[in-house]
């Protein structure tokens, strides 16, 4: 259950609160309540960083272009191997480590985005073999 809170914003804040709840397509109190969410998992994982892209909001890691669901897939496809993961994904091992930790407090926002991934690339290559087959008749 959600508890209310009031706070006060400058004007100038205010507007640029209005402005980017807008270009996000958002109510502004919606909006507010996703960046103080962020805002508080970027102060607890500092290696992480939010990223809008198609399949919506994602953690990413700062500097590398990678979803932390990317990275715990690769670990977990390496056997849990931190060293191999870094050097498969060319990234350092702290940016693996910092993977682990943020899956340690959101692993089922993690594991939804890996499951919606999987099922995505099925998607995808149900269409590319449907298309092939269409093309060689």
């Amino acid at each position: 259950m959600a508890t209310p809170l009031s706070i006060r914003l400058n004007d100038d804040a205010l507007q640029r609160l209005f402005f980017r709840a807008q270009v996000a397509g958002l109510p502004p109190r919606t909006y507010a309540q996703q960046l103080i969410e962020e805002g508080m998992r970027i102060a607890e994982h500092p290696s992480v960083r939010f990223t809008s892209g198609p399949s919506g909001r994602r953690a990413t890691l700062a500097g590398s272009g990678l979803d932390v669901s990317e990275v715990i897939s690769m670990l977990r496809a390496s056997g849990n191997d931190q060293a191999e993961t870094a050097a498969t994904l060319s990234i350092s091992t702290a940016l693996v480590e910092a993977s682990i930790a943020y899956y340690g407090a959101y692993a089922g926002e993690i594991d939804e985005r890996i499951e919606l991934n999987r099922l995505e690339g099925e998607r995808g290559r149900a269409e590319y073999l449907a298309g092939m087959e269409r093309l060689v008749g």
